[in-house]
């Protein structure tokens, strides 16, 4: 470990000052740091690659990043699972993946997180029938207060389904093992149309597509805040605001070729869009009965009462999963995202926007700005009770909380 110092995460709106700092090169090295730590009383969390929005990764105590944690460590090809170290980006895997003739099953539309951060605070892709990328673990290794390594796997369910969604509080992850699929290329399509032809063609574009997703996007420079192309050559409108920017991709047996609005390449290249670290987001799952009516009280809301947000609302589709306070614990969910400008006061908008969501019993991604309670927790997470038990159990000093991890579940 070495002396700390001041951390920020990637958009600058978290930031801490730390007591030490630590890089561990091997699952031995990092338990090692963690007993070290808890000994001394620290705190400790991991940063993963600084992706979230909330305060998550925050301590005053052992600052870990496993980015010296690299690669895929095993691959078993007759039952298509690898076994990859936690600091292992998206991207990174896959690459190796690709090399191997192996895809993930589904990605979100950002790959440059850390894997363990990004699969334990609910990141997902979109598709109508899959999970979040956390369904796709089977196992995992996690470094415990005393430096033991807890084993997760399919020989324990309840174990399994708390910690694939646990943001880091059962223990560091060390190791993480997926299940995946024979590669596979995809076919994306991308046009614009009104909001109210999306609406009309929402419930047939995610029947018909194994993935579909849209960008609302207010006014034209709406599109640019998120890197948007300009898809005004395959719109089926001649209006630049008030409009759907739309995707559907799907599998297919066709060799890779790009032209126009239309790509065809290896799972993995098609999954990823360009962003600018430009935003603070908020983005919560919906159950999918609510979704067209939410995403017609935030157009409405932004429309009237809050004009200058501009930034799209991004909409998907994510299939439910037993991880205990997973956003889509046993519920079919549509996710609704908006964001504030860095620089300004936003909190209004998003207090507004929070408060049309809940209704709905909406639950956020633990990455992404929320206003959840203690109380909210309990009452929209039917585990939650036994989550916090089990983290009890397994951490009674509360290592791995921070202030704002110990509201929600200590």
């Amino acid at each position: 470990m070495s002396a700390g110092g001041h951390w920020r995460n990637w958009v600058g709106n978290q930031s801490c000052i730390v007591r030490r700092r630590g890089a561990p090169t091997s699952e031995a090295h990092l338990a090692e740091m963690v007993a070290q730590a808890a000994g001394e009383g620290l705190g400790v969390r991991c940063a993963g690659s600084g992706h979230s929005f909330t305060p998550v990764a925050l301590t005053s105590g052992l600052h870990l990043t496993l980015s010296d944690m690299q690669g895929v460590t095993a691959i078993d090809r007759e039952r298509k699972r690898v076994s990859v170290s936690a600091g292992t980006t998206i991207n990174t895997l896959g690459k190796i993946l690709k090399e191997n003739g192996l895809s993930l099953i589904n990605q979100g539309d950002i790959d440059s997180q850390a894997l363990a951060g990004a699969l334990t605070t609910g990141t997902h892709g979109t598709g109508a029938t899959l999970g979040n990328m956390a369904s796709q673990i089977v196992g995992m290794r996690l470094v415990q207060p005393d430096g033991s390594i807890l084993v997760v796997d399919e020989r324990d369910t309840d174990l399994l389904n708390a910690a694939r969604v646990s943001v880091g509080m059962l223990g560091v992850i060390s190791e993480i093992t997926l299940q995946v699929m024979e590669s596979y290329n995809l076919h994306k399509k991308l046009w614009r149309c009104t909001f109210e032809e999306c609406m009309e063609q929402h419930d047939a574009l995610a029947a018909s597509h194994r993935h579909f997703g849209f960008f609302w996007c207010p006014v034209p420079e709406s599109r640019h805040c998120y890197c948007l192309p300009d898809t005004a050559s395959v719109s089926t409108t001649e209006q630049l605001h008030d409009v759907c920017e739309m995707k559907v991709i799907d599998i297919t047996d066709q060799p890779p070729m790009e032209r126009g609005f239309e790509k065809i390449a290896y799972s993995s290249e098609i999954y990823p869009i360009e962003y600018v670290p430009n935003f603070h987001e908020l983005e919560y799952a919906v159950p999918v009965r609510y979704g067209k009516e939410a995403c017609r009280q935030v157009r409405a809301l932004m429309l009237s009462k809050h004009p200058t947000c501009i930034y799209p609302i991004e909409y998907r589709f994510t299939a439910g999963d037993p991880g205990w306070i997973s956003p889509f614990f046993e519920q079919d969910s549509i996710t609704l995202s908006v964001s504030g400008e860095p620089g300004t006061d936003y909190w209004d908008y998003l207090r507004d926007v929070d408060d049309i969501l809940r209704q709905f019993g909406s639950r956020p991604h633990w990455g992404k700005l929320h206003f959840l309670t203690g109380e909210d927790v309990t009452a929209l997470y039917p585990r939650a009770g036994d989550f916090k038990a089990l983290r009890e159990r397994l951490d009674p000093g509360g290592i791995f909380l921070n202030d704002h991890l110990r509201q929600l579940f200590a």
